[in-house]
């Protein structure tokens, strides 16, 4: 199964959404807070080269924010994504 990663703060909205499809999903995610790590939010600037969380990789393919993934489960693209075809 593919590795996720997700950058988030506590008090996005977005951030709780992206955990909450992914959790329904079933899928087991590393997620990396930045609010209180400016290390870890300058490498996940340098990483997506965007600065709004969350920031949403499987693997080492970065598939962007929670809107992002919300298009990509709605068109039927993220499962193949996740391994859950």
């Amino acid at each position: 199964m593919p590795r996720v990663t997700i950058y988030t703060t506590r008090i996005c909205l977005y951030c709780a959404r992206a955990r909450r499809l992914l959790k329904r999903k079933g899928v087991d995610f590393d997620e990396i807070p930045v609010d209180r790590d400016p290390v870890q939010m300058q490498a996940m600037i340098e990483r997506s080269r965007r600065h709004t969380l969350p920031q949403i990789f499987i693997d080492d393919l970065h598939i962007g924010g929670y809107d992002d993934m919300a298009r990509l489960d709605a068109e039927g693209e993220l499962d193949p994504l996740l391994g859950k075809e």
